[in-house]
């Protein structure tokens, strides 16, 4: 597995009973994921606040290998009850250190909800430890998108305990 290549993971789940507009309200709220585990310490609207292409949030971050950041995000693109997308990284217009996504689809029983990052393509952290390790990257890679996926897990946990 190669930065390069824009790894990406997933995770999706059923939340029973639930609307697509209950679970649209919850993953259109910027802090939910600093209730859940995860490296996401706390957010903030950088200009209008709302889930718009265009609008931009902050969040600053800590993890245990790559110590405390702030990162600069940039929502890209959203189909309002369905799907919002933002990018991590440079304000100059650079390629974004990572891209994630919430998507709410209706199901017979309720709602399913998905959570998606991918990594890269731009400079990060993470591709500054593979420069000086370049023999780990793959480990590296995969460690990564581990502590993604179980964050991400823990967020689609919160919202099903929230509505459940």
């Amino acid at each position: 597995m190669l930065y390069r290549d824009a790894p990406t993971v997933e995770v999706s789940t059923l939340i029973e009973g639930a609307t697509v507009d209950q679970v649209w309200d919850l993953v259109t709220d910027i802090t939910l994921p600093t209730r859940a585990a995860g490296e996401l310490e706390s957010t903030e609207w950088v200009g209008d606040p709302g889930v718009a292409v265009g609008a931009r949030f902050r969040g600053t971050n800590t993890a245990e290998h790559l110590g405390t950041w702030v990162g600069e995000c940039e929502i890209t693109e959203v189909d309002p009850g369905r799907r919002w997308v933002w990018q991590v990284g440079p304000a100059a217009g650079g390629d974004p250190w990572a891209t994630w996504a919430f998507e709410v689809e209706p199901s017979s029983k309720g709602t399913i909800v998905r959570q998606w990052a991918r990594l890269g393509p731009g400079p990060s952290r993470l591709s500054e430890f593979i420069q000086a390790n370049p023999a780990k990257e793959s480990r590296l890679i995969t460690h990564r998108l581990t502590d993604w996926r179980n964050a991400m897990q823990a967020n689609l946990d919160l919202i099903r305990t929230t509505l459940t």
